[in-house]
């Protein structure tokens, strides 16, 4: 134990060295990071590619058709034992990291690492409407927790190597470096952390600077010129709009949690839960294949394709209800990137009802696209500063900031007032419930958890001696601007004050808890 506070005290007395150290350690993790999601990128865009012309071949090869349900079969067998291998990689990954940092789970990094490649591989290759991104963001996870534990690093620092990793995954699976730093910031550990910054920021760089070498630096989507928005009167349109997305956007939590349940209430045997999804996929590959898969090629052909209202209300309904059936299914795959496609598709909806009312010029359809995706992301993660950024950097409309940034709050706002859980935290609890339901215990162990004091908390203008800390709690150190402070019982904390704490993992989220302020 006094290794670990000596260790923890070296690490925050310190930070210009730490900093460095991170720094150092984030551009490897990117290096890393990079050419693994390069790869993945890679093999699912040659599946995406091939898919039209596989199908096409079947049609005329009706007898083919046997054989690639039988193949479909193979493949929901094997993502059945990669999740019995290890259950960290079933679904998105990121409420499992988010776990992780909470101190509630654990991962053996190498195994997730090839047991998650191959699992999205297959499902999203074989069609499945599941996005690459949440996998990404595990599989930088890996990385930035492997090179920790190789290092012999204290736990501390392999929560921010982890952090960093994570980000670049992000950045190099949609081309997005500041939407991956914004992400860990906003997302993963909700403060503002200069450590998590130095981390986040060198490893999101070099992954997307390696992505970029393989793939150009060409953003994800094409969506050709989008007007900027310069007119006033188009404002309340936007408002309008977010609030539009953002009611579409209810129903993916509540019906996400629909799908989970239905799925461990069926009395299918747990081998044959993923062929049910993987066998849809085999029919709608004939009758609406532009839902398979991701679908970034159905957002690019949103633009170039005049698609009428009910055509686009059947790809909206098909998209989703897919997306449903094959994440609640549990294989391995995530709902970022098909969330950014139902917003895409909302968004087309919208322009079409205002275009037909007579509310909206035809020359605004194509920013109703590119927003709608934001206040999707916006609705259902409720991180709006992160989806604004993110589309900002997929779309390349950096001259979009402001709209974006209403939109993505208006749909915020819309999904705080109907009290929707963030979908992410959502997953996370009911991952949480589940291994308390099966009485599955994380070896209890101590971590070094940074705070950061919120103005109004039940932690600002409070003496260290009279704050109710958590059990076996010990606060080692203070950091206020750029001073640092080793703390006494008459210290008296200010909001502002970056807290180190020495504590049960168990009992992180109680420390932030306290630093935040009081409703």
């Amino acid at each position: 134990m006094r290794e670990r506070i000596a260790a923890a005290m070296d690490i925050f007395t310190q930070p210009r060295h730490f900093k460095l150290r991170l720094f150092l350690e984030g551009n490897l993790i990117g290096v890393f990071t990079g050419l693994i999601i390069a790869l993945l990128r890679f093999l699912l865009a040659w599946s995406e590619r091939e898919q039209p012309v596989f199908y096409a071949y079947l049609l005329e090869n009706p007898l083919a058709i046997v054989g690639w349900f039988t193949t479909l079969a193979g493949i929901g067998y094997v993502l059945y034992r990669i999740v019995r291998m290890d259950s960290m990689t079933s679904g998105s990954g990121i409420p499992q990291i988010k776990g992780i940092l909470l101190g509630k789970m654990y991962m053996h990094w190498g195994r997730v690492l090839v047991l998650k490649f191959i699992g999205t591989v297959l499902g999203i290759g074989a069609g499945l409407s599941l996005g690459r991104e949440g996998p990404s963001v595990q599989l930088g996870a890996c990385v930035g927790l492997g090179i920790g534990r190789l290092g012999k690093r204290p736990r501390v620092e392999n929560h921010y190597l982890l952090t960093a990793g994570a980000g670049a995954g992000l950045a190099a699976a949609f081309n997005a470096p500041l939407a991956g730093v914004i992400f860990c910031l906003e997302e993963l550990t909700k403060t503002f952390s200069p450590l998590v910054l130095m981390g986040a920021i060198s490893a999101c760089v070099t992954a997307t600077t390696v992505t970029q070498g393989f793939f150009g630096a060409d953003p994800v989507f094409h969506m050709g010129e989008i007007p900027v928005v310069d007119a006033g009167h188009i404002y309340l349109l936007l408002i309008l709009l977010g609030v539009f997305v953002g009611v579409l956007g209810l129903a993916f939590n509540r019906m996400l949690t629909f799908s989970l349940d239905s799925f461990a209430r069926s009395r299918l045997k747990p081998w044959q839960k993923p062929m049910v999804p993987l066998f849809t996929a085999g029919v709608l590959g004939f009758f609406l294949p532009q839902v398979l898969g991701g679908g970034s090629p159905l957002v690019d052909s949103l633009v170039v394709t005049d698609y009428g209202l009910l055509a686009l209300l059947v790809l909206l309904a098909g998209k989703f209800f897919f997306t449903m059936l094959c994440f609640g299914s549990g294989v391995p795959g995530g709902i970022f990137l098909p969330m950014l496609v139902l917003g895409s598709l909302g968004g087309a909806v919208f322009s079409k009802l205002m275009l037909a009312l007579g509310l909206m010029d035809p020359v605004w359809t194509v920013d109703c696209i590119v927003f709608g995706m934001a206040a999707y992301f916006s609705a259902v993660v409720k991180s709006p500063v992160t989806g604004a950024i993110l589309i900002m950097e997929m779309t390349g409309s950096f001259a979009h900031m402001l709209a974006l940034i209403l939109v993505s709050m208006t749909a915020y706002l819309v999904a705080d007032i109907a009290n929707s859980l963030p979908v992410y935290d959502m997953l996370l609890n009911r991952s949480l419930a589940l291994q308390e339901t099966l009485r599955v215990r994380i070896r209890s162990h101590r971590i070094m958890e940074e705070a950061v004091v919120e103005a109004g908390s039940a932690l600002d203008g409070v003496e260290v001696r009279d704050v109710r800390w958590p059990e076996r709690a010990l606060l080692v150190n203070i950091r206020r601007g750029t001073e640092q402070y080793v703390p006494n019982g008459a210290t008296r904390l200010q909001s502002g004050d970056y807290l180190y704490v020495l504590l049960e993992a168990e009992d992180a989220q109680t420390l932030h808890a306290m630093a935040k302020t009081r409703d």
